[in-house]
């Protein structure tokens, strides 16, 4: 059980960043394209972009953070699981949060999922 969790909690971590990829490429482009068409000014597109850029680049931090800790938990090494269940946790939060005010806008299952699962990834280990 405890490498099938380390496991999960890589996978997670290359989807965070494939997820990561995903928002800011396609994501910022079909959003500037929507806020083109509604005529936003030039200074606005632009700070959104900015914003939605950092959480890209955030996303991909939370993805290589959590990467980094299944791999050398994988390994046998010991890790704290700490930063693993606050991205985790932070994930949950947003994503449900997302969820209820777009009144279930299945979208925001890419953050309620991978939360989900690596919180359930970050269950201490039992000695062997």
């Amino acid at each position: 059980m405890n490498r099938f969790r380390s496991i999960l909690g890589l996978v997670v971590g290359f989807t965070m960043i494939l997820s990561a990829a995903a928002h800011s490429l396609l994501g910022w482009k079909l959003l500037r394209a929507e806020l083109e068409a509604q005529h936003a000014s030039a200074e606005l597109v632009e700070s959104l972009g900015l914003g939605w850029r950092f959480g890209g680049v955030a996303m991909l931090a939370f993805g290589c953070i959590v990467l980094a800790l299944f791999t050398k938990r994988l390994r046998g090494g010991p890790v704290s699981m700490l930063p693993a269940n606050v991205i985790g946790t932070t994930y949950v939060i947003f994503g449900a949060g997302a969820l209820l005010v777009t009144h279930f806008d299945p979208f925001f299952l890419v953050f309620a999922v991978p939360g989900t699962l690596l919180l359930i990834a970050s269950v201490p280990q039992r000695p062997a």
